[in-house]
Order: C-alpha cells, then sequence, then structure tokens
C-alpha cells in the first residue's frame, strides 16, 4: 500500500486519523487556493460555474453525472491507497463545524467545503487532513461541475461503503462556501480527551442538532483507521495490528482489522481485554453515560440495528449546515427506485380523432384484466355476449319482486 494513517491532533477525536501520501511525514500545508484571495465584483457564469477573476472558478451547483463519474473514481482510489479513514474525516470535519444556533449560511458552518481552505484546513484538529485534499484534488480537477462540499460528503459515505459499512442515503447538491471569511472559529470539533467527555460530547454534537443515539453511532466509525502519538498524543507507536501497515507502519487502532466497517468497535471498547486496541476517553464513556450506554450495549449485540442506525446518523451529519441546488437535493444511488402510482388523467384515456388517441397503460390493463378475471372470464373461456345482460335482468327481476312484495 502507498499511503500511511496517522493520527490527528490531539483535540480531535472525531474521526482520529490522517494520511501520509506516499509514506511521507512531511508536514507542509497544501494550498488549494492562496489565503488571501480577493474577490473582484465583476463576475461571470458558465456551464454551473461561476469565473472569480482570474484567480479560480466556483462550482455552483454538481452536476449528477459527473458525480456518479467521481463515485467510480473515488471507489479505485480507495482500493490503491486504502484511505477509508481519512475521507471520512475530512467529510465529518467539514460538516462537524455547523452551529444550528446561527441562521446566517454559510457562517453557521457544516458540509459547505469550506474545509478546503488553508485558514480552515490549518486549524489543530484538522492536522493531517491536507492529505485527503490532495487525495482528493486530481478528481475535482477532473469534475470541475461538482462542488468541494458534496466531493468531500460523497468520499466520506463511498469510504463507509466500500469498507463493508451499510449504503448510506445520501443527496447532494451542496452548495460551495466562496470566501475563506467564510470559515468557521477554530475549536467547533469534538476533543478526544476532555475533563468531562460525556458532556464534552453532548455539547458539540448537541449543537448540530444531534442526538444520544446518533453520537453513540457516529462514534462507531472509529472502528476503522488508526491514531498516531506522534500528531495527537494519543495511542501507541505501533501494535501488532498496525507494525506491518498496510501503508506505513505505526500507531494504535481501535479494532482488529481496522479496514473493515462493523460492530467491532463496541465489542473491544466494552471488553477492554486487549491492550493493543485503544480506548480514548470519548470511547470509554459509551459504556459508562447511561445516556450513551443504552445505545453502546445494543451496538455490540446487534450489528444490524448499529448499521441501520448508523446509516441515518452519517445522512444526517452530512446534510448539516448544507445549502442545497435544488433546495430539495438529488440522489445519485444506483438499483431500482421506489414505484410511483399512476396518476388517472380521464382525458388520457378518451377516444377521439386517430392522432389524438392515447395508448392505455400497462397499469389500466392489468386493472381491466383483474376486474374481467373477477367475473369469471379467461382467455380460455371467454364470457359469452349476453354474460352482462342476463345479470342485469336479473338484479332488475329481484327489485321488482322485493318491491311487490313489500306493498302486500
Amino acid at each position: 500500500m502507498a499511503s500511511a494513517f496517522a493520527a490527528s491532533s490531539s483535540s480531535s477525536s472525531f474521526i482520529g486519523l490522517s494520511i501520509h501520501s506516499q509514506g511521507s511525514h512531511s508536514k507542509s500545508h497544501f494550498h488549494l487556493f492562496p489565503a488571501s484571495i480577493s474577490f473582484p465584483r465583476k463576475t461571470s457564469r458558465g456551464r454551473g460555474r461561476i469565473k472569480v477573476g482570474s484567480v479560480f472558478t466556483v462550482c455552483l451547483a454538481s452536476d449528477p453525472q459527473q458525480l456518479k463519474q467521481a463515485r467510480e473514481d473515488i471507489n479505485g482510489l480507495i482500493k490503491t491507497t486504502c484511505c477509508h479513514p481519512i475521507l471520512i474525516r475530512l467529510g465529518w470535519h467539514d460538516a462537524g463545524t455547523y452551529d444550528k444556533n446561527i441562521q446566517e449560511w454559510p457562517k453557521c458552518g457544516g458540509a459547505n467545503g469550506s474545509i478546503r481552505f488553508d485558514i480552515e484546513l490549518n486549524h489543530k484538529a484538522n492536522a493531517g487532513l491536507v492529505n485527503a485534499l490532495k487525495l482528493l484534488q486530481p478528481i475535482k480537477d477532473k469534475y470541475e461541475n461538482i462542488t468541494y462540499a458534496d466531493l468531500f460528503q460523497l468520499a466520506s459515505a463511498t469510504a463507509i461503503e466500500e469498507a463493508g459499512g451499510p449504503q448510506i442515503p445520501m443527496k447532494y447538491g451542496r452548495v460551495d462556501a466562496p470566501r475563506p471569511e467564510d470559515c468557521p472559529p477554530e475549536g467547533k470539533l469534538p476533543d478526544a480527551g476532555p475533563p468531562s467527555p460525556a458532556d464534552h460530547l453532548r455539547d458539540v454534537f448537541y449543537r448540530m442538532g444531534l442526538t444520544d443515539k446518533e453520537i453513540v453511532a457516529l462514534s462507531g466509525a472509529h472502528t476503522l483507521g488508526r491514531s498516531r502519538p506522534e500528531r495527537s498524543g494519543w495511542g501507541k507507536p505501533e501494535t501488532k495490528y498496525t507494525k506491518d501497515g498496510p501503508g506505513a507502519p505505526g500507531g494504535q487502532s481501535w479494532t482488529v482489522e481496522w479496514l473493515k466497517f462493523d460492530n467491532s468497535y463496541f465489542k473491544e471498547i466494552k471488553e477492554k481485554r486487549d491492550q493493543d486496541l485503544l480506548v480514548l476517553p470519548t470511547d470509554a464513556v459509551l459504556f459508562e453515560d447511561p445516556g450513551f450506554k443504552e445505545y453502546a450495549e445494543k451496538y455490540a449485540v446487534d450489528q444490524d440495528a448499529f448499521f441501520e442506525d448508523y446509516a441515518e446518523a452519517h445522512a444526517t451529519l452530512s446534510n448539516v449546515g448544507a445549502k442545497f441546488d435544488p433546495p430539495e437535493g438529488f440522489s445519485i444511488a444506483d438499483g431500482p427506485q421506489t414505484p410511483v402510482g399512476e396518476k388517472f388523467v380521464a382525458s388520457k384515456y378518451t377516444s377521439g380523432a386517430v392522432e389524438n388517441k392515447k395508448e392505455i397503460s400497462d397499469a389500466m390493463k392489468a386493472k381491466m384484466r383483474a376486474e374481467y378475471l373477477a367475473v369469471g372470464g379467461s382467455p380460455d373461456n371467454p364470457l359469452q355476449s349476453n354474460y352482462f345482460l342476463n345479470i342485469i335482468i336479473v338484479i332488475a327481476v329481484l327489485a321488482i319482486l322485493t318491491s311487490l312484495s313489500g306493498n302486500l
């Protein structure tokens, strides 16, 4: 494997993972855009993007087809670099700054792609995420008509699914925050070892509008990745599970198979039997706090329940603070869609001039056939032409007899 994982800074346990591209331990910053960029007043639109001077273009809305193509490229990237954990962390850290108490977009933070700017990328909690941007930038260059906000969340959801996790019910259409000045202040993301882990987790996630169940479910994503003490201050330099990689060796993982998404995180945290596996204060509290323990215990024994709740929580987190175009967003999910019943339009079935006749739909044909069969007809036993007439006569006679008997 060509890439290695390292822990985030000591201030983050959101997904405490990052990557050194090509095994490098360089801490140089990757500048996607100049931090001091100025925006001229005159702009011009074209093909879903807006040109800002001659510096760069901002995509106004994502193209669904390009998002699908980008997803395939991300799948290939994951398979060749094993970069699942850092892509998840990138999406989470972009979304995880959301503050529901701030109404103005993009000042409220959230999934708006602002983490691409140097000022936010340099936050301590985002240490190492420069490498995730390096991995995704070629895909962004290839597909110009997708936003960074959508790309980051697409990569995060794809990484979960490629690691064996549930399919995330994602929607897309996120608009990018246009300026570095739109980045949120530092200190919005969770710490790994706060004085009161339960209170801290609730402070952070409640601020985003999430619940105890969602806090616990999202914590389960720590089943992926490793922590490196030289970057975060947490974990061992090396364990029997990480000494041979994949990628550069070292760090301490939460689980034995740290590139497989399952419920083993909860099992290991509960048992605490393996000294080579990491347990942070924000991990341990899930089985100590009564509000969290209910869900942690459930997920430790029921992987299906964990997958179901995780998928919903991940989708919720990926949407917080996002501005969508179109406002309802759109899906790029593969597979059959839920069928929608046909709305009856009387004019569709009326006769008229030949050129105005409409074809009877399959649904209406099926309904007519069912009614025909219900009265005894079939392709092999067609009803006689006077069948319905006979029924009408019988009903009429019975009605007359009933009327006469009532007058006696």
